[in-house]
């Protein structure tokens, strides 16, 4: 059985291709692929590049929406409902605010790279040892 795209609909009604896994994902980000998420979003390209120099981000879905750099623990095809439990980025101009994923505020920072290792400061334990390839 062949499997097919997971695909979403964009504002004009064509379709955007959902990335089948995080390297592609991490590879359409930053070349800010045609009709991929963060394509359109000029403000995208310093908070996904801090982002990628991140080993444990790497190792995460980057999930562009609402103006803001997500993190999903799985590529798609997503449980319903996905699991959000990451700290996230606004995007636009500096400062950069970070959140985490019930959206209380964990700071404001002046650069991309400081917004970037605040986030992964907050990241759960069990992610930095497994991107360490440690047991949590």
């Amino acid at each position: 059985m062949e499997t097919l795209p997971i695909v979403y609909w964009m504002q004009d009604r064509t379709f955007m291709p959902e990335a089948p896994d995080v390297e592609t994902a991490w590879t359409w980000l930053l070349e800010r692929r045609s009709m991929t998420r963060g394509c359109f979003d000029d403000s995208l390209p310093p908070i996904a590049a801090a982002a990628y120099a991140e080993p444990v981000l790497r190792t995460l879905f980057p999930f562009h929406t609402h103006g803001t750099l997500k993190f999903i623990r799985d590529a798609p095809p997503w449980p319903e409902p996905p699991t959000d439990d990451l700290p996230f980025v606004v995007l636009g101009e500096p400062p950069y605010r970070v959140y985490t994923a019930g959206y209380a505020t964990l700071g404001e920072v002046a650069t991309a790279e400081d917004a970037i290792s605040l986030l992964v400061a907050h990241l759960p334990a069990d992610l930095g040892a497994d991107a360490a390839g440690q047991q949590p």
